[in-house]
């Protein structure tokens, strides 16, 4: 199938996420945080181990070992981890702080901008990956996936709270969404211009991914009261990342 196929398939997929939201309405608010605090677990360890199991050794054997070249490297990986630093400080990615801060309305609007722009990004990373190797676009698309799924619940939610109407909560939502799929077409119209340059999205993804994990996913299960929902949820992060080892073993 051709890589842009592909592609565009994934990205679609990736938009379609957006519609899970809607499980908010129908699923009790107890039995969505308990299911909402174990998809964020195995999101933030599929993160880790698609940075660190795929988009970097990926890009380390395209470019090889040279210190220059693996200096390169990280700079992107740099890159990528303070660019959605400052998206979150300025953009108020966090939806986080709209729950606790009720009062600031506006900031659902801010919620679908900072999402689109994070699905934009999502959407070149999966190009960038698919015109790599087949293999690594899977991977990429997966972990993206599973990191959207929590995320989208939530935002969806702070929607609703802002004020929307379910209705129109979705619809925008689903529009912010469909930037993936822009981004993975524009992904693969600019690799066809910068040819094997674009490789090097892939260590601004893998920053991109370890802060994503590291700052938003891991804080919210890290510090529980229960001894035991601590340990749940250490070992369904540990799932994340064997199963991101597993694609790697699969995918060879």
């Amino acid at each position: 199938m051709d890589v842009f196929i592909y592609i565009l398939i994934s990205t679609f997929l990736i938009s379609g996420i957006s519609f899970v939201g809607v499980l908010t309405l129908v699923l009790k608010e107890k039995f969505l945080e308990k299911i909402l605090l174990v998809l964020v677990a195995f999101s933030a360890g599929a993160l880790i181990g698609g940075a660190f199991l795929h988009l970097l050794p990926e890009v380390i054997m395209e470019v090889g070992l040279k210190e220059n070249q693996l200096v390169k490297i990280f700079l992107y990986l740099l890159s990528g981890f303070c660019f959605f630093f400052i998206l979150e400080q300025f953009i108020s990615w966090h939806h986080h702080h709209a729950t606790r801060h009720p009062e600031v309305k506006p900031f659902s609007y801010l919620i679908l901008i900072s999402d689109g722009i994070h699905n934009f990004i999502d959407g070149l990373i999966i190009a960038a990956s698919f015109v790599v190797s087949l293999p690594l676009g899977l991977a990429t698309t997966l972990a993206v996936a599973l990191h959207e799924i929590p995320q989208e619940i939530g935002d969806f939610g702070v929607l609703i709270y802002g004020g929307f109407k379910k209705i129109k909560a979705l619809f925008l939502n689903f529009l912010s969404g469909i930037l993936a799929v822009i981004g993975g077409i524009v992904g693969f119209l600019i690799s066809e211009k910068i040819g094997q340059s674009i490789i090097f999205l892939l260590p601004f993804a893998a920053g991109n991914f370890i802060y994503i994990a590291s700052s938003d996913l891991i804080p919210e299960i890290k510090h529980k009261e229960s001894f035991k929902k601590s340990i749940i949820y250490f070992f369904v992060f540990l799932l994340g990342i064997g199963l991101m080892w597993l694609m790697k073993l699969m995918l060879k």
